[in-house]
């Protein structure tokens, strides 16, 4: 099996076949040895005998390896794995704070901030009225009000972005 590893930051391609592994292209006898439940195991790269403790999994693939008295930070995963958590990455949402959005069709009745205000989480910034009840909207976490893209008395319809927050 491929797998693409990522140790301390450097990515190297280590391709495993029984007791083989074959890092950058170079193949070498290697096995390892998982233990009896505990953290340490034994690993064996040709006459080099290692021992590994595993400290923590931080997540899918991923791991913080002592061996030989370094502590080392590893994602391994396989190259389908290793693709689609790009493709992933890629196509993520973008960070920070939520923009505040039409949760309805109706009318805005009041802004309640301006653009460069800090908001706190749960702030009411914006009142919306919709079969003729007023709604308030409140900012979903501490932010600065980055802009505002409507005015007292605007229509507006459900998912319109009503304030953007950063």
């Amino acid at each position: 099996m491929k797998f693409l590893v990522d140790v301390n930051g450097a990515r190297h391609s280590v391709l495993t076949d029984k007791n083989t592994a074959t890092i950058e292209g170079a193949a070498t006898a290697a096995t390892l040895d998982v233990g009896n439940g505990t953290p340490a195991r034994t690993l064996r790269i040709g006459d080099r005998v290692v021992r590994v403790v595993v400290h923590a999994r931080e997540g899918k693939g991923r791991y913080v390896l002592d061996v030989d008295g370094h502590r080392y930070h590893v994602e391994a995963l396989g190259e389908r794995a290793r693709v689609i958590q790009e493709l992933a990455a890629r196509s993520a949402p973008p960070a920070g704070p939520a923009p505040v959005v039409a949760p309805m069709p109706g009318l805005v009745v009041r802004v309640n901030v301006a653009v460069g205000d800090t908001v706190t989480a749960g702030q009411g910034v914006l009142v919306m009225e919709a079969m003729k009840m007023e709604n308030e909207l409140r900012a979903s976490a501490a932010a600065t009000v980055k802009s505002i893209r409507v005015t007292q008395g605007t229509a507006v319809e459900k998912g319109t972005v009503l304030i953007e927050l950063e």
